[in-house]
């Protein structure tokens, strides 16, 4: 009998383990921290780094061909759904941009943030 409690107890701290190399995001950024939650459950993901590269998702997306991707993506989902990540450190005018396109096309903006 304590060898089945001792394979219960492996797995246990396997799963522990391998639950905390998950993340949710490829593209590690620095987000800024506020209060509150969002959840969505269909969305795309803009992510903008400090040397001010723009992924979507984990596509890495030239500026210029930005708003046709996202609109490639979006125009089949009922609500579609921008989460936009953007570093501290990245220039407002860079989340504007974004913000905008999603704007002229009717999409929805969430912005992420850090939970305190």
């Amino acid at each position: 009998m304590s060898s089945m409690t001792d394979i219960v107890f492996l797995l246990l701290i396997f799963f522990m383990l391998a639950s905390t190399l998950v993340t949710t995001s490829a593209i590690d950024i620095l987000l800024p921290k506020a209060d509150g939650k969002t959840e969505n459950k269909k969305s795309v993901a803009v992510s903008i780094t400090k040397d001010l590269n723009y992924y979507i998702d984990e596509k890495l997306v030239g500026e210029s061909v930005l708003e046709l991707e996202l609109k490639n993506m979006l125009t089949n989902m009922d609500q579609p759904t921008i989460v936009l990540r953007a570093e501290k450190s990245v220039p407002v005018d860079n989340v504007v941009k974004v913000m905008d396109i999603a704007n002229r096309n009717k999409f929805k903006v969430i912005l992420a943030v850090k939970p305190n």
